[in-house]
């Protein structure tokens, strides 16, 4: 039984509510597949000869973790479920730590790092909550240690799962796609000699735009979760659940529809495996039977969908308002339109994508989003149409640039007009859903969700 309370979602006056034994039951096995997982990528990691999660979380607690930036954005994000003093202590006793493991490195001429403070702390956090806290206190500690700790995890599970798309995909798709991409102007030929012209100093900065996606991430899911204290409520829907979900489902695509990117397959990061050293000066010939690209045992296959642009635009669509409803503050929107549009102009003046894959990216962002938005209004069909036309949308995608990518080469107008126009509709569809001022007519509120 779903016991109701006030809280905030998207629709201002809508309602969250607490978890019943069903919804426990769900969240407890969820919990118990995490080390499950964990387990078995870890395994299949050692009997493959490169590192599993298991092994790189053990570098974040006692030597050197692969990122700087990923432990600490994850213990910022626990934090928001503790007082204040609390917060300071923690981030204190992080400074403290990661101090010492600087000075260790630093004494026995190792490279400069951070994260293990951070990494230690949010273990520490959690126990503490579990054995010591009680009621709504231990409940919201518990609810962001773990989001933090997902957060962590969700990149360890992500290196392993690269190297399978290289075990799974020997041959890729790259051929396919730059014939799909004249629809759309060879945009990523055309960002890498723009990127080029404008000289390092633009590359730094959409570099770090880039590669610190997560920051972003995490400024914005502080801020919509910075109530949550002394309120003693969740909202029903927040960034970090779009991030886990897209991570989730996109990359099982990488296993579909294995691309490298036109760095990769067109320009000279091939490993002497590449079609040609085309890009980004020249743009391919139009070859009328495109084949499988065999291609290396190091590169992986995680173009399509592009998840960065994914990601990005979950960050945008989070900037617009905030969980009550109202308009969020200009400063937060600006960053996240800033951070898609470098984002974006990254992920193809990089080569590391071709159009194609951002379009795919974009709708499955939409796709997700729209299954998850304002729980509490239910699985109407409002719902189940938006979502059904966006998995819809996303598989002709797919297959058309599969199977016609040679008349989307000759015919690139009217095949880059569908394109583009199938994106626009659905993003007009989702608009006129979640975010219209009307959007109550859309959809009628039905039986009352859980949030999560």
């Amino acid at each position: 039984m779903l016991v109701e309370k006030p809280g905030f979602s998207a629709g201002g006056n809508a309602r969250v509510f607490s978890r019943g034994p069903r919804a426990r039951s769900w969240v407890l096995a969820g919990v118990a597949a995490v080390p499950v997982l964990l387990i078995a990528l870890q395994v299949f990691a050692a009997l493959r000869g490169f590192e599993g999660p298991l092994e790189s979380l053990w570098h974040d607690y006692v030597s050197t973790p692969k990122s700087m930036s990923v432990p600490w954005a994850g213990l910022i994000l626990a934090v928001v479920g503790i007082s204040w003093r609390r917060r300071v202590l923690a981030v204190g006793a992080a400074v403290a730590i990661d101090l010492v493991w600087v000075a260790i490195r630093l004494s026995s001429g190792a490279s400069f790092a951070v994260g293990n403070g951070p990494v230690i702390v949010l273990t520490v956090l959690g126990v503490v909550a579990l054995v010591r806290w009680q009621g709504v206190e231990r409940r919201d500690a518990l609810h962001a240690v773990a989001l933090g700790a997902l957060l962590i995890l969700a990149t360890k599970v992500s290196d392993v799962w690269l190297h399978i798309t290289v075990l799974a995909g020997p041959s890729v798709f790259d051929e396919y796609l730059m014939l799909a991409d004249h629809a759309l102007g060879d945009p990523s030929w055309v960002l890498g000699r723009v990127l080029d012209a404008l000289g390092p100093g633009v590359y730094a900065v959409l570099h770090w735009v880039y590669i610190e996606l997560p920051v972003a991430a995490i400024v914005v899911a502080v801020w919509q979760l910075r109530r949550v204290v002394s309120s003693r409520r969740w909202p029903s829907h927040y960034l970090v659940r779009t991030f886990l979900v897209l991570g989730l489902l996109g990359p099982v695509v990488y296993l579909i529809f294995p691309v490298v990117g036109p760095m990769f397959a067109f320009g000279p990061d091939g490993h002497g495996l590449q079609l040609g050293n085309y890009w980004p000066g020249v743009v391919a010939p139009i070859d009328h039977n495109p084949m499988p690209l065999a291609f290396d045992t190091e590169t992986p296959r995680n173009c399509m969908p592009s998840m960065h642009t994914a990601w990005a635009l979950s960050v945008f669509l989070h900037t617009r308002r905030d969980t009550d409803g109202t308009r969020a503050p200009r400063l937060l929107r600006w960053i996240g339109t800033f951070w898609l549009l470098a984002t974006l102009a990254a992920t193809l003046g990089f080569g590391y994508h071709y159009g194609v894959d951002l379009v795919a990216g974009a709708v499955l962002c939409l796709t997700v989003e729209s299954a998850l938005r304002e729980p509490e209004r239910g699985w109407g069909l409002f719902r189940v149409r938006l979502v059904g036309l966006g998995l819809g949308l996303l598989a002709a995608l797919l297959l058309t640039y599969r199977y016609l990518a040679v008349w989307m080469a000759e015919y690139p107008v009217p095949f880059g007009t569908l394109v583009l126009a199938g994106l626009a509709a659905y993003a007009v569809a989702f608009h006129a859903t979640w975010f219209a001022e009307n959007r109550e007519s859309v959809g009628a509120r039905t039986e009352p969700e859980f949030s999560v």
